[in-house]
């Protein structure tokens, strides 16, 4: 009977361990599940990100919480500058993203591609000094990192870089096939956002000076009159011609030509805010939005534009100096109306700025006419 008696406590005491056994792999299942489910939810937010600022935005709000880290950085071969500089005319707020990172070239990542070899994610101890490219202002504490390639057809793009202060969360025993399977979907869902971003960026600027196009420019004038109104601040609008611009094309040729019009926008630029828009309007014609801006402060900006245009002459391709004058119209924004339609204001403004220039033009070039 004694022995009968510890069989049974045995086989009950080794029911309780295998019923514990099942509800830890059971929670464990759980939690796998949920897990899942979290990385699912969200592979579908970056899959239906249309811009670059909104996927950006939303790897570095939902990754870390999704995955459980303590550091997450973008970076990305952007050799030029052409994607920051795309992104940044598109209007991103790169102060927003302090780890989003931008290097020349793939050398920048620190991923070995001697002999043509395809890069594989490293799961490694963190370390500070060698691992600053990835990790320049790492939070305390971290200790293991991954560092997984951003590759599309077999290119390497950029890097993902996730950090934990677990020591044991990313080790060379540890299996790469989840951060492969993540990076895939990052490195597809950024080359398409950036390639869509980089097409937007050449259907609303002109190819020749890098300014926006006309295309663009109507439209932001109507964004603008709409946020003028909403927040009651004044909107400015200059019309800009290039004096005897003939003169140059039938004197020096188109290419010196366009060489003018690309030195006009650029000085035109230099005074203006981030805030602002210039738009080249068609031949040599250019528009600008002063943003919160009155008649009086546009008019000061339009003679600084006058003033850097006609004061340092232009070198023509075979060393010639060319003195070149701008004609500027200025209007402001006074209708706040709300029952006129705003692209018939947006017309009506426009239209006081091209007024304004003809006078300027009439008046002797080389000046400035501020419609009052």
């Amino acid at each position: 009977m004694h022995e009968r008696g510890a069989s049974v406590r045995e086989l009950i005491a080794e029911n309780e361990a295998l019923r514990r056994q099942l509800a830890s792999l059971m929670d464990q299942a759980e939690g796998n599940h949920a897990i899942m489910m979290r990385h699912q939810a969200f592979d579908l937010e970056i899959v239906g990100a249309s811009t670059f600022q909104e996927l950006v935005g939303t790897i570095f709000r939902l990754l870390p919480v999704v995955s459980d880290l303590d550091a997450v950085t973008l970076s990305l071969v952007d050799t030029d500058a052409d994607i920051y500089t795309v992104m940044d005319k598109l209007g991103v707020d790169f102060e927003a993203f302090p780890n989003l990172l931008f290097h020349d070239n793939v050398d920048g990542l620190g991923y070995d591609l001697t002999a043509g070899r395809t890069p594989k994610p490293r799961l490694i101890p963190f370390d500070a000094a060698t691992q600053r490219h990835a990790f320049p202002h790492p939070p305390a504490g971290i200790a293991s990192v991954a560092l997984v390639p951003l590759l599309r057809n077999k290119r390497l793009i950029g890097s993902l870089n996730l950090g934990s202060r677990d020591p044991g969360r990313f080790t060379p025993l540890l299996g790469t096939d989840f951060v492969e399977h993540m990076g895939s979907i990052i490195a597809i869902c950024l080359e398409n956002v950036i390639s869509n971003e980089m097409l937007k960026y050449i259907g609303l600027t002109d190819a020749l000076t890098g300014v926006y196009n006309r295309r663009y420019m109507d439209r932001r004038l109507v964004e603008e009159i709409s946020r003028a109104r909403r927040q009651a601040y004044r909107l400015s609008c200059m019309y800009i011609d290039i004096d005897y611009f003939k003169q140059v094309n039938d004197t020096y040729g188109h290419l010196a030509g366009d060489d003018v019009l690309r030195e006009v926008a650029a000085r035109i630029k230099a005074e203006l805010r981030m805030t602002d828009a210039l738009g080249r309007f068609g031949g040599e014609e250019f528009v600008v939005l002063l943003i919160d801006a009155d008649l009086g402060s546009a008019s000061m900006v339009a003679q600084r534009i006058r003033a850097s245009v006609a004061e340092k002459p232009f070198v023509m391709p075979e060393g010639q100096m060319l003195a070149v004058s701008v004609s500027i119209g200025v209007a402001t924004l006074d209708d706040f109306e709300r029952d006129h339609a705003i692209e018939g204001v947006a017309q009506q403004l426009v239209a006081q700025a091209d007024q304004a220039l003809y006078q300027a033009k009439e008046g002797g070039r080389n000046r400035v006419v501020a419609m009052t």
